[in-house]
């Protein structure tokens, strides 16, 4: 069955459902969600957003603040950029229904690791859910938006596919995609296509990203000739929940922010031994750090401690984090917090320009799937939801103009055809994959990296994915193998980014190449398929 629209969209985080907003003014919007429609990393983000919005800050200092945390590899366009047009999300957003945290009748505004100012607005401790519930409410209630939840993107359609030719100018018609609870695989023809699909945590073993973190709009983006860029660069949160029952709770950036201190099994302080920010020091040091430290000393986490702050300024400040860390016997108010790095964000991703287009027509890529030049080596604590939230404007304005002025003459789109694939009963093979990508990309690929590590991990990833193209080519698709196939294409693009760079820069750090070659590599890495 075929569904065409003005405007498809593939994701429904901030990114997304603030385009969707915006678009359907102008025309349908048909959103693809491949789980609920609230099930994405906005949702989880407990933070905040950044932006200048007191008379002690300034777009200086957060332009500043942002390059330093991103080593010296950000472009300073796009971030000025970002950061300028920073107030004016912030006001879609409350228009839009979200409400943020006040202190008497101003915003309350916090600090978190890397900023040198409070500038990061929230929602008590559970930002990324008041942002969530805001945006889906006003979108279920537009006329003109058509929601599919439960629809995961198999691949995109382009002009080139349809044609089967490679042209000088390709562009993207819209998507195949899989209906997971009826099996049945539907044609989605669009005149503009965002991926808006999230990052790519599952790729590691441990995350704190949701499991529909599997880099599919990468994946997609990468199989219909988009570039790729900067994919070594994924970030590692310091601090998520160590807990055999915890399933991979983040503590928020912002506890730190609040005055919580890292400390070891005996109390000591360490994180005055790798940085002058101590505690308030750019994710990446802070994760090396605790890495470091636990192998050091033999731990299997670290402890974070705000027990020096009120009680009552605890829970008041952070509720959702309290009342999970108690579940779990953890009464954060009088007990340290037991915490481990996980796998957190994307710093990389799709590239795009200023308007949020990739190097293929109609196709456009926000949020965590695009690579816009804004986090350089490392994101600065509270920047995402930010970039997300500008970077959507900017999608919806060019992609409005793109539609009165170009010309459409849509070639037959292509039903999808699964030839003589048949059901498989040997779905062992997806799980044993799955773990595996996972497991090698954790310790080969993880927080700190060697020439060796990467090669094997290359060698592992070739192998499955001879594997996992035979599979399915042979069996009808399904959402768990169409995750696999995602998670195995990005860790090979992490994989092969990470074994360009030859030095250690930000969150790519590789004791082979100790040290920042700023004559060589003070750039970034892009990967391109051959067809």
């Amino acid at each position: 069955m075929k569904v065409s629209s003005d405007f498809l969209v593939i994701g429904s985080g901030i990114a997304g459902l603030s385009f969707a907003l915006q678009a359907a003014a102008h025309g349908s919007v048909a959103l693809v969600t491949k789980r609920d429609i609230t099930e994405s990393a906005t949702n989880y983000a407990q933070g905040g957003i950044a932006t200048v919005s007191s008379e002690e800050d300034t777009f200086d200092a957060h332009v500043q603040d942002t390059l330093v945390a991103g080593a010296g590899i950000c472009h300073e366009d796009v971030v000025r950029m970002v950061v300028e047009e920073g107030p004016q999300v912030i006001a879609n957003l409350i228009e839009w229904g979200v409400q943020f945290t006040k202190s008497g009748e101003v915003y309350d505004l916090t600090r978190e690791g890397g900023h040198s100012a409070r500038r990061i607005l929230h929602a008590e401790d559970i930002t990324g859910r008041e942002i969530e519930r805001a945006l889906v409410a006003a979108v279920r209630a537009h006329e003109d938006i058509t929601i599919y939840e439960n629809h995961i993107a198999i691949d995109l359609v382009t002009e080139s596919k349809v044609l089967k030719k490679k042209l000088e100018v390709n562009r993207c018609l819209g998507a195949h995609v899989l209906d997971i609870q009826t099996g049945a695989v539907r044609t989605f023809a669009s005149r503009i296509t965002l991926l808006a699909s999230g990052g790519a945590g599952k790729v590691y073993l441990y995350t704190c990203n949701p499991d529909v973190a599997t880099g599919d709009g990468v994946a997609m983006a990468y199989r219909a000739g988009a570039t790729i860029c900067n994919m070594e660069f994924m970030q590692f949160h310091p601090t998520t929940l160590y807990h055999p029952h915890a399933r991979s709770f983040l503590i928020s950036e912002a506890v730190r922010g609040e005055g919580a201190i890292l400390r070891r099994r005996d109390g000591t302080a360490f994180m005055e031994n790798y940085h002058p920010l101590k505690d308030l020091a750019p994710r990446d040091i802070v994760a090396r750090a605790i890495d470091n430290e636990m192998k050091t000393h033999g731990d299997d986490c670290v402890y974070l401690d705000i027990t020096h702050r009120d009680a009552d300024y605890i829970t008041g400040r952070f509720p959702n984090i309290y009342q999970t860390c108690l579940e779990y016997g953890i009464d954060m108010t009088r007990d340290m917090i037991p915490v481990v790095p996980a796998a957190h964000y994307l710093c990389g991703g799709v590239a795009v320009d200023g308007n949020a287009e990739t190097d293929i027509k109609h196709l456009y890529a926000i949020g965590e799937v695009a690579f816009t030049g804004l986090h350089g080596g490392n994101r600065l604590a509270s920047n995402s939801l930010l970039e997300a939230g500008v970077y959507a404007g900017r999608a919806y304005e060019h992609a409005v103009k793109t539609l009165k002025e170009s010309e459409f003459s849509e070639p037959t789109f292509p039903e999808w055809d699964c030839g003589t694939a048949t059901n498989s009963d040997e779905m062992v093979v997806v799980s044993q994959n799955w773990d595996e990508v996972r497991r090698f990309m954790w310790n080969y690929v993880g927080i700190v990296r060697s020439d060796k590590r990467l090669e094997r991990a290359m060698r592992r990833i070739d192998l499955i994915q001879e594997e996992i193209e035979e599979y399915y080519w042979n069996f009808i698709v399904t959402s768990d193998l169409i995750e696999l196939r995602n998670i195995t294409t990005v860790a090979k693009l992490i994989v092969s980014c990470a074994q360009m760079r030859k030095e250690s820069r930000g969150l790519n750090y590789n004791i082979d190449h100790p040290g920042v070659d700023d004559v060589n590599w003070k750039r970034d890495t892009f990967i391109k398929k051959q067809f």
